[in-house]
């Protein structure tokens, strides 16, 4: 999320990978578009996401997630902004398949230099989440602290991002989940780059009473608007 002047953003990014090893046949999509959008007076920023990933081979999916975002933003002061979210997410691998929520909190812009940013955020999340595995459907009041980090380099020749988040249960904190994303860019043109993406997930308490945990490493070109 952008919280300068720009009053307009898109990025979008796309990779795909076909490979055939004596007749097995695997293709690989990834596809993500992120865009905001200000009002005049630059107080509101409505910001969306959107990610597909398909790893397909001929006998089956080694992978298929799509996730869905959208987050409304209010400046209040200088350094404080409310936030509301919905969200919904399917991931047709893990124990839970799918994953939609509603959130409330604030953020707060913790340090602002030239070429460095941080943001810290904490949000109240009702979720529900479903499970074909066990074929259960669980309905959570979780709390959501997110760290934000952004570094961008007077001679613009690259530019990192760290978020990280952390969702504990309210009523069991040992029941939670971590989740963090670094991303390198870096630009080619003023509309095109090439990144890289770095995304781990961990669970702490799935509907089978066990631990999971994701990880992937993605490189890729996208376009970007502003």
């Amino acid at each position: 999320m952008q919280t300068d002047s720009v009053r307009f953003a898109l990025n979008a990014d796309f990779a795909f990978d076909y490979t055939n090893n004596d007749g097995d046949k695997v293709n690989q999509i990834d596809a993500a578009l992120t865009t905001q959008l200000k009002s005049k007076d630059l107080k509101k920023i409505y910001f969306f996401i959107g990610s597909y990933n398909l790893i397909d081979s001929k006998n089956e999916n080694l992978q298929n997630t799509w996730f869905l975002h959208g987050r409304f933003n209010y400046k209040l002061t200088k350094i404080l902004r409310l936030e509301a979210f919905l969200q919904a997410q399917y991931n047709q691998l893990l124990v839970v398949e799918q994953r939609n929520l509603v959130g409330l909190g604030l953020r707060v812009k913790w340090v602002e230099k030239d070429n460095f940013k941080g943001y810290v955020g904490n949000s109240y999340m009702y979720e529900m989440e479903h499970s074909d595995t066990v074929n259960t459907t669980y309905y959570n009041h979780r709390n959501s602290t997110y760290l934000t980090l952004s570094y961008f380099p007077k001679s613009n020749k690259f530019s990192v991002a760290n978020t990280l988040y952390y969702q504990p249960l309210y009523k069991d904190l040992s029941d939670y989940r971590i989740l963090e994303q670094f991303r390198l860019d870096i630009p080619l043109a003023k509309w095109f780059r090439v990144f890289a993406i770095y995304n781990y997930y961990y669970d702490s308490n799935t509907p089978l009473k066990t631990e999971e945990f994701t990880s992937n490493l993605n490189f890729g070109a996208g376009i970007s608007i502003q």
